[in-house]
């Protein structure tokens, strides 16, 4: 089975930048969608951005447009770049894909993804 392996998660400041890979361990990363989602302390994991392999089309969270963008670098790895970080960004990152056909109207939602990489923790404080 696929293995998912997040990394570039760390502490920064308000207003900084940081990007996240998403890379298959041992195998290539092959999904019909794939995206990232976030889990801060005492809330509910929630889609930050999803990529459908169909259209090659992007959803993004309406607290992040604008600030973060997410792609495919065909180097076998997806991104997450997040510019203009705030505090309430602060959450454990996941990545999480699905090997099965799905639509994009659930595809970023963390029911309906099977495949979970184990999580890279931002900070965002001053």
């Amino acid at each position: 089975q696929v293995q998912l392996m997040e990394s570039g998660g760390g502490s920064v400041q308000p207003g900084g930048s940081l990007r996240l890979s998403c890379a298959a361990s041992g195998s290539v990363l092959d999904y019909y969608a794939i995206g990232w989602f976030r889990q801060a302390p005492g809330k509910e994991r929630e889609g930050v951005s999803c990529i459908s392999n169909n259209d090659n089309s992007t959803y993004y969270g309406d607290s992040v447009k604008g600030r973060f963008t997410s792609g495919d670098n065909a180097k076998n790895t997806v991104y997450l770049q997040m510019n203009s970080l705030k505090p309430e960004d602060t959450a454990v990152y996941y990545c999480a894909s699905t090997q099965f056909p799905i639509t994009k109207a659930i595809m970023c939602s963390p029911w309906a993804l099977e495949v979970w990489g184990q999580g890279t923790l931002v900070t965002v404080s001053s």
